[in-house]
């Protein structure tokens, strides 16, 4: 079996395709199946994308979209056609149109993000640019959809009958293990240390705790480690910032011993798959989280951490761990075993396997 994975950005480096897809390369190898991939970016389009002025940014669309026009030749050869999110990242859904239509490809559609909505970070004319309303077509034309959660699926099942719940996974073996990390997290040796990771799009959801984070250093000695690609706008008397680096992640969030994630209560975060969650709990760290979309699942609350609907809410409830830090173990403990038992690589092959009809 050949398989083409028509992605937007170069391996190893963007979150959605290394925890969506990437970490079971290697099952479909073992498959005898063979894999191809063909990015979007290159890497130095993917290092400049988002930074870079806008002459440069258009010289490396047009780069992209040139080497597509390739891909999309190159798609005759194969059995399967694994798209995540879009194959070009504005414009019509010519190229999808082409391989389910023209060469009558077997497309797997796979997204983990509300990709159909305007993101609040975007402006009308950037979301009207990338055509949102093309994802309903290329859920239509897809032989099976992949979504991160149910909510997803949900929206998927309106254009097709085969949809996929392929939740968003962490590999607990051989990365996302705390395991590895044991020598490197004393506890005993530094303030409790209360922690968040995610990139500059996610930044804006922190202003929904940064005021009680304020009220509570008034009060408790803590840590804040903010682990991002960007510095946070906001200052604390304990602010720790990490620069994120792939290499040094899983570390950089060992040091810490509680995790948020706050959310908005809105359609787009309703799309989100947890991740930040899965991360802390992964790692033994219990979390605390705004109740929205799969977040009600993934944490249990008083089990594995805490849901936090209101700024009281997120005040009592660090404010219990700050004072009972034994208690911050056991929720840990909770939570890993949830993950590895719900949301790990080795609990959910089968699933993503069974995209390509292989099981």
């Amino acid at each position: 079996m050949k398989i083409l994975f028509l992605v937007p950005y170069p391996l190893g480096e963007a979150p959605s395709q290394r925890f969506r897809f990437e970490q079971y390369l290697p099952y479909l190898i073992k498959s005898n199946s063979k894999v191809t991939i063909k990015s979007f970016l290159d890497a130095e389009g993917w290092k400049v994308f988002y930074e870079g002025k806008t002459i440069v940014i258009l010289l490396h669309l047009l780069k992209g979209f040139i080497k597509r026009t390739y891909h999309i030749l190159l798609a005759t050869e194969y059995d399967f056609i694994f798209i995540h999110r879009e194959v070009t990242p504005i414009g019509l859904p010519v190229c999808e149109w082409f391989l389910a239509k023209f060469f009558r490809k077997k497309i797997i559609y796979d997204f983990d993000d509300a990709i159909w909505l305007r993101d609040p970070n975007e402006s009308n004319l950037k979301s009207f640019i990338k055509c949102k309303w093309k994802v309903k077509y290329i859920c239509k034309w897809s032989y099976k959809v992949s979504t991160g959660n149910k909510y997803l699926a949900d929206y998927a099942r309106n254009f097709n009958d085969h949809v996929i719940v392929n939740p968003t996974t962490v590999n607990t073996k051989t990365i996302h293990n705390p395991d590895l990390y044991a020598k490197n997290n004393n506890r005993n040796k530094r303030q409790i240390c209360i922690g968040w990771t995610g990139t500059h799009s996610t930044l804006q959801y922190l202003s929904l705790v940064v005021p009680v984070l304020k009220r509570l250093e008034k009060k408790y000695k803590f840590i804040f480690r903010l682990v991002s690609n960007k510095e946070p706008d906001f200052s604390l008397k304990n602010l720790d910032f990490v620069q994120w680096k792939k290499e040094t992640e899983i570390e950089d969030l060992m040091a810490i011993d509680i995790g948020i994630m706050p959310l908005a209560d809105d359609q787009w975060s309703k799309g989100k798959c947890g991740f930040k969650a899965l991360q802390y709990l992964a790692l033994g760290k219990p979390a605390l989280v705004s109740p929205v979309g799969i977040n009600t699942q993934i944490i249990r609350h008083g089990v594995n951490g805490y849901h936090c609907k209101t700024e009281a809410d997120w005040f009592k409830n660090l404010s219990y761990l700050l004072e009972n830090q034994s208690i911050c173990q056991s929720l840990g403990e909770n939570g890993k075993l949830y993950v590895q038992k719900n949301y790990s690589v080795d609990s959910n092959v089968s699933n993503f396997l069974a995209l390509f009809n292989l099981e």
